[in-house]
């Protein structure tokens, strides 16, 4: 593990996974973007168009709030509402006064690039391949005021241990946890949502991974409530739509609850059928990083650029690795599909690597 103080040359931080499949990369299977693949479920569909009868009507997102603290056993003064969780990393470089940000990596690169643009400087701590991604909390410098850390992290699949990133937490700091996947990690094990107990903790969740709600922009922070207050501060007014707070409630219900507890299960299971295939390539030099635990892998291997190129003309998309800070071109990023598609996606890898060799 190394601090990299650079100003994010060479990594296009702006670059995300729907990137891969827009335009002529519509028709592709997607395996570069981590959300649900299908539409939401026909309840949620109904439940969202129930509130479009009350559009005329300014956003209240009161219910929402309350029913998002009652699954977390928080008050509602430490709950706020965003339009998706990459909505609070905007607020939160906005929102607090910063001496010196730490952002871990290889991970979602919006909190960087939400801070570089309010002028913050930010330093990396790059976890390094040969730890398996794992994070030393030794490694985080003691005077940085602002540290970002994912649960699971983005693109790595490595699950932290909640005793470890809770140690990252000093007097004086503010400790983000971008928990977005952790709903995708069955009993959602080692999560620090819920958790007041320790200091200067901020933890965002996203609505729009589990339920494939991307296009409707639904997330929200947990935090001490002066926290929270500086944040809705930052935000304009009404920030999340009728429809988004209607999903927000839904996904609160028992029901709901009980639906992501059982597709995280059947996620782990078609993951474990999608590393046992990628093992197979082990002679041609591919490697996944292990444990995965969130709904993509991360995978190395030669000429990972032909690769990737040979895939989108066999049909599938699959997001490159070289955006992330720490990762370089050999690196691919894989969502977990159905074992359907992910039997198909294997023959078509084994395809394009045979290509890239030649």
């Amino acid at each position: 593990m190394r601090t990299d103080s650079t100003r994010g040359e060479g990594h296009d931080l702006r670059h995300h996974g729907d990137a891969e499949v827009r335009d002529d990369g519509a028709r592709l299977t997607d395996l570069a973007v981590n959300v649900r693949a299908d539409t939401p479920p026909a309840w949620l569909r109904e439940r969202i168009a129930g509130s479009l009868a009350g559009l005329a009507a300014y956003p209240d997102g009161r219910q929402a709030r309350a029913a998002v603290a009652a699954r977390h056993e928080v008050p509602v003064e430490r709950v706020l509402l965003t339009a998706g969780a990459a909505e609070a990393f905007v607020l939160l470089a906005r929102a607090l006064t910063i001496r010196h940000a730490v952002v871990v990596h290889p991970q979602f690169t919006e909190p960087e690039a939400a801070l570089r643009d309010a002028g913050h400087a930010v330093d990396r701590v790059l976890l390094r391949e040969e730890d398996g991604f794992r994070l030393d909390p030794a490694a985080v410098p003691e005077d940085a005021d602002l540290v970002v850390v994912g649960n699971p992290t983005n693109p790595t699949s490595v699950l932290h241990p909640a005793a470890t990133i809770a140690g990252l937490a000093r007097p004086g700091r503010t400790l983000v946890v971008d928990e977005a996947f952790l709903d995708a990690v069955p009993g959602e094990r080692e999560a620090l949502a819920g958790r007041t107990d320790v200091p200067g903790l901020v933890v965002l969740r996203s609505l729009t991974k589990t339920w494939g709600l991307a296009g409707l922009r639904i997330g929200y922070v947990l935090a001490a409530p002066e926290t929270i207050a500086d944040l809705e501060r930052a935000q304009p007014l009404w920030p999340v739509s009728t429809p988004a707070l209607a999903a927000a409630v839904a996904c609160m219900e028992p029901r709901a609850l009980a639906e992501a507890a059982h597709a995280a299960h059947r996620i782990g299971t078609d993951r474990a059928h999608l590393v046992a295939g990628l093992r197979e390539f082990a002679p041609d030099g591919l490697r996944v990083v292990e444990p995965a635990e969130g709904p993509f892998v991360l995978v190395r291997l030669p000429r990972a650029t032909d690769v990737r190129r040979h895939l989108r003309d066999l049909g599938f998309a699959v997001r490159r690795g070289d955006t992330f800070p720490g990762l370089g071109e050999e690196w691919l990023r894989l969502a977990v599909r159905d074992r359907a598609t992910v039997n198909s996606f294997l023959q078509a890898l084994d395809q394009a690597v045979t290509l890239a060799q030649h």
